[in-house]
């Protein structure tokens, strides 16, 4: 039985909660304020709290920030007599799982206990899930050598057992679809239906219609009934890419769903209950678009219980030999002997800043297999237009040609400098955070400072 931590200052209130969530059958313990609450979190283990926002001498706020620093796997939801979307966002982003404004309605306080406790469920009873993503990065194409993809891996190695909505950010060509396709794969849904669709790909008028199906009749055309996106997702995970061309009607739509679980048709009048997870997708910062007021930012709060940030491959060098073995392992098939890349085409490359990010490099790829002969892949076979920006950015000193990188150098110095290099990416992948970026590494912090070029005085 799911045991529930209860907090509230108002006698009525507390009481009142209490009385509701035994009556769903649930072990309830109250807790007249925020001392005494912290008092039980250290002698007793529970699987959800309940707590108001507005109580002294500790408020909710601070109750919530110490129970997530100290009961991570413990579920979250805040009462608040102030139903604010700044209270909210400080709510969410301190780790609560939702909140309910005050007056609150019965069904929705229910509703929303059973959604954290299978979100809590999920966290706990998927270990043996999660461990089956070993070397996640040889599967679904999915490589990571770099820091920020080993990064995505073990979000994605956390997040999938659950059925937590996801929000992907990447540029066009990351492998947003990729990361989805891994959530639904290492979770309990894999056998179910993945359903995508780009948002940006489907007119507007006909988008309500594609979510959520329609009704005979409902316009003109609507010869038939027919099931939409998310009834035929039932059960299983719907990705919708590059959300943030979703018209501001459909997001509001799409609100209503995500809250109550159920659908209906255009022309109809039937609720149709549905279980689905969703993971979205974006080439662009929604919060942006939310201050154009091009995106609902209660949707935007919705969305983003967990944010997975899928680095340009400009920032990820070391995954690019790799992502060309993989490409041209997939391209040739598994028993083929595979081409030779020479040096030159090589260093073309490893200099090139890859705007279109791993679909631009794929291209190449399968460009200069084309043009392959004698099993070799030259500069002469990859696309006109790489060759000569690489080329172009060596003339103009704006970039160096790794041929004169080595010139003049002995090993020693060079092993030297590229662990500068590689020290200094670790640490820009986690935003200068040096203790992360030490843990990344695994070495110590000492030893991090100690290897880091020393600055001179003055600088």
């Amino acid at each position: 039985m799911p045991r529930i931590l209860i907090v509230d200052d108002e006698p009525t209130i507390l009481n009142l909660l209490n009385k509701i969530l035994t009556g769903q059958g649930y072990d309830t313990t109250p807790a007249g304020d925020g001392e005494k609450a912290l008092q039980l979190l250290q002698t007793e283990t529970f699987d959800l709290m309940i707590s108001d926002i507005n109580m002294t001498p500790i408020n909710g706020m601070e109750l919530l920030s110490k129970a997530s620093e100290s009961y991570a796997d413990m579920g979250v939801i805040m009462l608040t007599a102030y139903g604010t979307v700044s209270t909210a966002v400080e709510a969410m982003k301190n780790g609560a799982f939702d909140y309910i404004t005050k007056p609150f309605k019965l069904d929705e306080l229910v509703l929303t206990v059973q959604r954290a406790l299978e979100y809590y469920n999920a966290l706990t009873e998927n270990k043996t899930l999660k461990s089956q993503i070993v070397h996640l990065e040889k599967l679904d194409g999915i490589i990571a050598e770099s820091p920020g993809m080993r990064k995505v891996c073990d979000m994605v190695e956390r997040v999938a057992p659950t059925n937590t909505t996801v929000l992907v950010y990447g540029e066009s060509g990351t492998g947003k679809g990729l990361v989805a396709r891994a959530l639904h794969r290492y979770s309990p849904r894999k056998d179910k239906t993945f359903m995508a669709v780009n948002c940006a790909a489907l007119p507007a008028q006909l988008m309500e219609s594609e979510m959520f199906g329609h009704v005979k009749g409902a316009f003109t055309g609507a010869s038939s009934t027919k099931i939409g996106l998310f009834e035929a997702a039932h059960g299983g995970t719907l990705f919708l890419d590059e959300i943030s061309s979703m018209p501001l009607d459909i997001q509001s739509k799409l609100l209503r769903v995500l809250q109550d679980k159920k659908i209906r048709k255009v022309g109809g009048s039937d609720h149709t209950e549905v279980d689905v997870r969703i993971i979205a997708a974006s080439n662009e910062k929604l919060e942006s678009l939310i201050e154009q007021d091009k995106f609902r930012e209660d949707l935007y709060y919705r969305l983003s219980v967990i944010s997975i940030d899928i680095p340009p491959l400009r920032t990820r060098p070391e995954d690019i030999l790799p992502l060309i073995d993989h490409i041209l392992r997939k391209e040739s098939g598994p028993d083929v002997e595979l081409p030779l890349l020479d040096r030159n085409a090589q260093e073309i490359l490893d200099n090139y800043n890859w705007p279109g990010n791993v679909r631009e490099l794929e291209n190449a790829i399968q460009h200069a297999l084309t043009f392959a002969q004698n099993g070799s892949l030259t500069k002469e076979t990859l696309p006109a237009k790489i060759v000569d920006a690489v080329e172009a950015g060596i003339r103009s000193g704006v970039i160096t040609s790794r041929r004169d990188q080595f010139k003049g150098k002995s090993l020693k110095a060079f092993l030297h400098d590229k662990e500068n290099e590689f020290l200094q990416r670790t640490i820009d992948n986690v935003a200068g955070d040096k203790e992360k970026a030490a843990e990344e590494l695994g070495i110590s912090l000492a030893t991090l400072y100690r290897k880091l070029p020393q600055k001179k005085n003055g600088e």
